[in-house]
């Protein structure tokens, strides 16, 4: 079903981005938005678990380093039937925690410091439950094709302005057409 959604989503957002990129340059700019929107979606698929984890400045450990942690989540993986995911840590007082990567095969779980402190090992469990439930149903995916196109529409949204162009044959909206990328284009991305 996720692949679904994922084969829906994907066209859909970059249709979104590229629509954008045409108010604000023409068919030039759709064409620079299609371009753009390819590279980064091949760019978000192989790296953006690297790219989140680096984000944050999350630490691998293992066995040896946290052992509660790691053992909490084997456990968790081999009762879902998955295979074990990389574990971090990030340092951080807030508690949180979050699965990345493309497939389980690549994925990651990432608990932070104040997770670790503030919860029983009984609720990091339910937590890092959760998170695995993700990466089960490649939800990790999904969010990260929407989070790669959406932060894209909202950056290109900001450079409406600049590159709003003085003919119409630039902008087919000029001023009204940037004014409305800037305040509907995020919106758009965030539905």
């Amino acid at each position: 079903m996720n692949y679904l959604k994922t084969a829906v989503l994907l066209p859909g957002m970059t249709a979104l981005f590229c629509a954008v990129g045409y108010l604000i340059g023409g068919k030039g700019g759709m064409l620079i938005a299609f371009l753009v929107a390819l590279g980064m979606n091949a760019f978000a698929y192989w790296n953006s678990d690297r790219v989140v984890l680096s984000m944050y400045n999350a630490r691998e450990v293992d066995a040896h380093t946290a052992p509660d942690l790691y053992g909490v989540v084997t456990q968790m993986a081999d009762r879902a039937g998955l295979p074990m995911p990389r574990v971090y840590i990030v340092e951080s007082d807030q508690p949180n925690a979050f699965a990345t990567g493309r497939d389980p095969e690549h994925a990651a779980i990432c608990a932070t410091t104040g997770l670790l402190r503030h919860l029983s090992l009984e609720e990091i469990a339910g937590v890092l439950g959760h998170e695995l439930g993700h990466v089960k149903n490649r939800d990790t995916l999904i969010m990260t094709v929407t989070a790669t196109i959406a932060g894209a529409i909202s950056m290109l949204a900001n450079f409406a302005l600049f590159f709003r162009g003085g003919d119409d044959r630039q902008n087919p909206l000029g001023w009204v057409g940037a004014l409305l990328v800037m305040l509907l284009a995020p919106l758009a991305a965030m539905l």
